[in-house]
């Protein structure tokens, strides 16, 4: 059940009626939240900034949600990319220690390695996934639905009791 949800709220971000800009700006803000360790000062700067962005709410709810699940998959990448900012670059031990001594720097908790491989990480990766995110929106919009709707896969699933007996509870009005 909770895949074909997913399913459904995926297929409904790409049709959503918001741009493909505005879907592809609130997947990649969203992705950047999912990245990183979910109760931080940062996430709270970005749900800020998602939510004053014309962007769309629904794609950067599907985004925390996928990449948050990823995430930890990384997180041995994400501490070795930390590590080496934090420690292996001696310019920006100077900036490190002042960061540290702030009152509020210290609430982002990027002295930790992962939070911090996962800030830069994301960071590095929002552009790839902004433009990728674009394209994908409009060759969905521009054909790729239809050629979805004949897989076998996808006949098969919304051919089942189970997919039909979805689609009417989730049309019925509570």
């Amino acid at each position: 059940m909770f895949f074909l949800q997913f399913i459904s709220k995926f297929i409904k971000v790409m049709r959503a009626g918001a741009s493909p800009a505005q879907i592809a700006g609130g997947f990649a803000l969203g992705a950047l939240i999912g990245f990183m360790p979910f109760f931080s000062l940062q996430s709270a700067v970005i749900f800020g900034i998602i939510f004053l962005l014309n962007v769309n709410l629904s794609a950067a709810t599907l985004a925390i949600f996928v990449f948050s699940f990823g995430a930890f998959l990384l997180d041995p990448l994400f501490h070795d990319l930390g590590f080496y900012i934090l420690t292996g670059i001696q310019a920006l031990q100077g900036l490190w220690t002042k960061l540290y001594n702030m009152p509020v720097a210290p609430l982002t908790r990027f002295n930790n390695t992962v939070v911090m491989g996962s800030c830069a990480g994301g960071l590095v990766l929002l552009a790839p996934i902004y433009f990728g995110m674009k394209k994908l929106v409009v060759a969905y919009r521009e054909g790729l639905e239809t050629k979805i709707k004949k897989w076998k896969i996808v006949q098969v699933i919304t051919g089942s009791k189970l997919w039909q007996w979805y689609e009417r509870l989730r049309d019925w009005q509570w």
